[in-house]
């Protein structure tokens, strides 16, 4: 077991490091609306796609968080689960703040149309010096 650990401390500061460069993004909550600029490769050819719906959850787990993002096209919704810190996913904008009581908005697949919607709280930037 300490072998184990020993190695784990070799590696924490690399983990630190890679932690932290996805930590200078803006935060995000549930019922947040963002768009999610992921990397598509197709065949030799690398483009950009924008995926933009609202946060159902997010989940803290280290390196290993993730969060997912619900959206509506056409009367169908799609959900996708992002890994936070993926070289994947480019950058990650918010576009609107939800006001929400729930850290988890799964009740959210059971609605369509207005009853669907999250309502918007008002966002204020802090003040850079």
């Amino acid at each position: 077991m300490d072998l184990l650990k020993a190695v784990d401390d070799i590696y924490a500061s690399e983990r630190e490091d890679f932690i932290i460069a996805r930590d200078d993004d803006e935060q995000f909550y549930p019922g947040d609306t963002v768009k999610v600029n992921v990397r598509v490769i197709e065949g030799e050819r690398e483009r950009i796609q924008p995926f933009e719906g609202v946060i159902l959850r997010r989940r803290a787990n280290g390196a290993g968080s993730s969060f997912t993002v619900r959206r509506t096209s056409f009367s169908v919704a799609t959900e996708r689960t992002f890994p936070l810190f993926s070289p994947r996913v480019q950058s990650i904008e918010v576009i609107r703040r939800g006001s929400v009581r729930r850290a988890k908005l799964y009740y959210l697949r059971e609605r369509s149309g207005k009853s669907a919607r999250v309502k918007e709280r008002p966002y204020r930037r802090s003040k850079q010096a």
